[in-house]
């Protein structure tokens, strides 16, 4: 999967970063390697799901898609 995320200079140095396809996903890093590495962790924190907590009913299914 890949998600555009649109980087800013941050006024006090720096930089942040946003994914716009993922509303809420933001970070920051000192530099862009850094801000990359923050936003690897941002991503998979808003896309995984806490499978155990999730209940399901008796004609409910789970099924992968591949984005």
């Amino acid at each position: 999967m890949k998600v555009k995320m649109l980087i800013h200079e941050a006024e006090e140095g720096g930089y942040w970063a946003e994914v716009p396809a993922l509303p809420g996903v933001v970070s920051q890093g000192e530099t862009i390697p850094e801000l990359i590495s923050n936003m690897y962790e941002a991503v998979e924190g808003a896309l995984s799901v806490d499978l155990e907590t999730v209940e399901l009913g008796i004609h409910d299914q789970w099924m992968e898609l591949a984005v």
